[in-house]
């Protein structure tokens, strides 16, 4: 039995649930509890938080409160986290915010690994035709970037080294830990980009000796277009937004009350349930997956199956298949494929092709994401169709090959 509040939340499941969603990666519902939490900054308090009436000054208590929640969450100080617009903001903000604060030293390279969200990569691509230059690290077949590859990319004018805590379509979790101590040993300074982590799997930034890491909170059951970055006491960054000063001077513009709230909500539900959340989680993924292999056999094969990954992130390969197709043959069921599409024609993405997967083998991927709502008819239900997918498909092709 989960803990309260965490168990209501799974009893208050939203209308929209019906439909079997197994996206949870791209994004999460908001939770019941959290959408309660925001309607009073909605409607009754509605102040600016800057203002020092009564209004103002209840958002301004929510605000805070919310980033100790957080703060807690992440076991953080209050005042090293600052709110911003979602994950990508953050990212933008950490990288351009150290780039730019100390390009004038003369420390003017970067680097990433190759199996970065697009909010870190292009960011760094952004930064390489600004007079910056950024080394890409690969990873190994199962997804994970080795420490030793990434001290090998570390020169003598490296600022900034960026390694995501847990890729957003394979679900392996990084060494980032062992990453922060080479770095630090070289004066290099180290963000992750943890929106895919926190809330599924302990995130504290003592334990991962970073010196910023980034949230989205419609990762974390809260809502879309809010987010917030941890950084180090001591540590400069220059703005991307300029204006009146909010948040500590490094993120102008009138904070979104609401969804701070709602965000600091998300937080406390997570922290009160993590390891709990986290084994249910597995539990339905590794249901899926038995079901999965015990129909498909060996016509199926797990990315990063040799890893630690995320408790509830199955990305699987059907071989001979179509990821697309296969879902377009399920519409029920809400997940993702791991390739971009573009014209018909299946592209691999940059995580797939930095673990080595052929374009084939990368054209019948399939990310199955669980999270909160998730219960066991779900899964059932998710692989009888997949299932039932297949067998349409190879029908499909034996009737295309008779004719």
């Amino acid at each position: 039995m989960l803990a309260e509040p965490f168990a209501h939340e799974l009893t208050a499941v939203p209308l929209a649930m019906r439909t079997i969603y197994l996206d949870y990666n791209a994004t999460t519902p908001i939770a019941p509890s959290v959408q309660e939490a925001m309607l009073p900054f909605l409607a009754e308090h509605y102040g600016n938080p800057s203002s020092g009436h009564a209004l103002g000054r209840a958002c301004r208590e929510a605000i805070e409160d919310a980033r100790t929640r957080i703060a807690s969450l992440l076991g953080a100080a209050r005042e090293e986290i600052l709110f911003t617009s979602g994950g990508t903001e953050s990212n933008n903000l950490a990288l351009k915010g150290i780039a730019w604060k100390n390009g004038l030293t003369g420390r003017r390279h970067l680097v990433i690994s190759a199996i970065e969200h697009p909010a870190v990569s292009e960011v760094a691509k952004f930064l390489a035709r600004n007079g910056f230059s950024v080394s890409t690290v690969g990873c190994d077949a199962q997804g994970v970037v080795h420490p030793d590859a990434v001290e090998e990319a570390l020169r003598g004018d490296t600022l900034l080294a960026s390694i995501m805590h847990a890729n957003n379509e394979i679900g392996t979790i990084q060494p980032v830990r062992a990453i922060a101590a080479i770095c630090h040993r070289h004066g290099v300074l180290v963000h992750t980009d943890a929106a895919q982590s926190v809330g599924k799997i302990p995130t504290r930034v003592a334990e991962l000796d970073v010196d910023l890491l980034s949230i989205a909170g419609h990762k974390l059951y809260a809502p879309k277009g809010v987010g917030a970055l941890y950084v180090r006491p001591g540590l400069t960054l220059e703005p991307v937004l300029h204006g009146a000063g909010h948040e500590g001077a490094l993120r102008s513009g009138t904070e979104n009350v609401a969804s701070i709230v709602g965000m600091g909500r998300a937080a406390a539900l997570a922290e009160r349930s993590l390891d709990e959340a986290a084994q249910r989680m597995a539990d339905m993924r590794d249901r899926l997956l038995a079901r999965l292999r015990a129909a498909l056999g060996e016509a199926i094969s797990v990315n990063g199956r040799g890893a630690e990954r995320l408790p509830n992130t199955l990305s699987v390969n059907f071989h001979g298949h179509s990821g697309s197709d296969l879902l377009r043959r399920a519409p029920e069921l809400c997940a993702s494929t791991g390739a971009a599409c573009h014209a018909g024609e299946a592209t691999r993405s940059a995580t797939q092709a930095a673990i080595g997967l052929s374009p084939e083998r990368a054209r019948g991927t399939v990310r199955l994401s669980v999270g909160w709502y998730t219960d066991e008819d779900d899964v059932e239900r998710a692989a009888d169709l997949l299932i039932a997918s297949c067998d349409c498909s190879y029908s499909e092709s034996r009737d295309v090959r008779n004719r």
